[in-house]
């Protein structure tokens, strides 16, 4: 809390001395109150990223994504991304709605699903290529977040800019899926996915900051609630600069 200038008490001393004396408590109350609520919600983030994690392994030494393909065809591929993307939207729309059980189950049955998705990394990459494509994204991620979460810039303004860039990336990137791009298309690809998804993760730090600043007021029911939300744009935010360095390393090879 910032106070300005302050009249003087009939002893000469500020009235600011008093009042910091009775503010201070809380002012602590509420910060420790934000520093949970954020905690948490990179909390409720790594655990779905565990859970993705997981599941790709699992998924991948049992083969049943192999065998789920073999069995549906190419339709299954986009059944699976259709209810991920059905899931991501339905959970981003109703969590406020939504019982807290209901939002939590919802979030880390998207993360299992990713972890069937993400299963075939294992079969492009050698294991050494994703963990080191791993620890730079963690490092990287994390350095985005204390960024986001330290800084007095609003990135929150460039919120409009960093939706229409991720629009025209998803676009690029479903047209690049029926031409065959050259090398140097993929190269400037994940070089603008790496640099766009930096961008949101300092977004969605301050974001996640302001939410529980926003709702404090709401009860604990309602802060667990936004934890989840911002837990899914965090995990989202990782999980994308996580494939755009892995395919960087990949492409770096080639």
């Amino acid at each position: 809390m910032t106070f300005g200038q302050q009249p003087q008490g009939y002893n000469g001393a500020p009235y600011g001395q008093y009042q910091s004396a009775v503010n201070v408590q809380p002012t602590q109350v509420y910060e420790r109150a934000e520093h949970v609520s954020v905690t948490r919600a990179y909390g409720e983030m790594t655990l779905g990223l565990v859970i993705t994690a997981v599941v790709a392994i699992l998924t991948q030494v049992s083969g049943f994504y192999i065998s789920f393909l073999r069995a549906t065809g190419g339709m299954g591929m986009w059944i699976l991304a259709i209810v991920q993307i059905g899931l991501a939207i339905y959970l981003g729309v109703r969590v406020m709605n939504m019982s807290t059980t209901a939002a939590r189950v919802c979030f880390y049955v998207y993360a299992a699903l990713m972890g069937v998705t993400l299963s075939t990394i294992f079969l492009a990459y050698d294991l050494g290529t994703i963990g080191i494509a791993f620890l730079v994204s963690a490092g990287f991620y994390f350095a985005l977040t204390m960024f986001g979460l330290t800084t007095k810039g609003d990135m929150l303004k460039a919120g409009p800019i960093l939706m229409i860039a991720l629009i025209v990336l998803i676009i690029a990137e479903v047209v690049m899926m029926f031409v065959a791009p050259t090398n140097t298309a993929l190269k400037v690809v994940t070089a603008i996915g790496i640099i766009l998804f930096a961008g949101l993760t300092i977004y969605d730090a301050q974001f996640t900051k302001k939410a529980f600043a926003a709702y404090a007021s709401q009860g604990p029911e309602m802060i667990e609630k936004i934890s989840i939300l911002c837990a899914l744009n965090l995990y989202l935010d990782f999980v994308n600069i996580f494939l755009y360095v892995l395919q960087a390393f990949g492409l770096s090879r080639d």
